[in-house]
């Protein structure tokens, strides 16, 4: 199994197939810690082969520099089984995942792992950082 694409967005739609993607970012700031983060979404393109045929286990963990899950709901975990008609080389697949109400407790690296059957498939960073600048002048 292949990710095309892994990517968080303000949005992100599956239109017939294909997918829509608006305000991908990578680093969050915010004036103070701690943060939660309203509404984000997190929008991947898998290409699956004959060699992927079989009952899978999906997993989404976003977790912190030491390795912890961000919070006790995570890993997000689903059963994922998948069967090719017969001679199709390939298909893919638009997984869009709405994030409501993320928190992060302190400014740092996150990390959203993806994993298939507990095998890590791809990491996407995600940088929140702490940055006031209405403090800043008064220095």
């Amino acid at each position: 199994m292949d990710i095309q694409i892994a990517t968080l967005c303000d949005f992100a739609a599956d239109y017939n197939g294909k997918m829509v993607i608006n305000g991908t970012f990578d680093t969050l700031a915010a004036p103070k810690m701690p943060v939660t983060h309203p509404h984000c979404c997190l929008a991947m393109r898998l290409c699956i082969t004959p060699e992927d045929s079989g009952q899978r286990k999906f997993s989404v963990n976003i977790i912190d520099a030491d390795g912890s899950s961000l919070d006790d709901k995570m890993p997000i975990v689903a059963d994922m089984p998948i069967e090719l008609p017969d001679q199709v080389p390939f298909m893919t697949r638009n997984l869009i995942l709405n994030l409501q109400g993320l928190s992060f407790p302190e400014d740092g690296i996150y990390s959203i792992d993806i994993s298939v059957d507990d095998e890590l498939i791809t990491r996407i960073p995600l940088r929140i950082v702490e940055h006031n600048p209405e403090a800043q002048q008064g220095e």
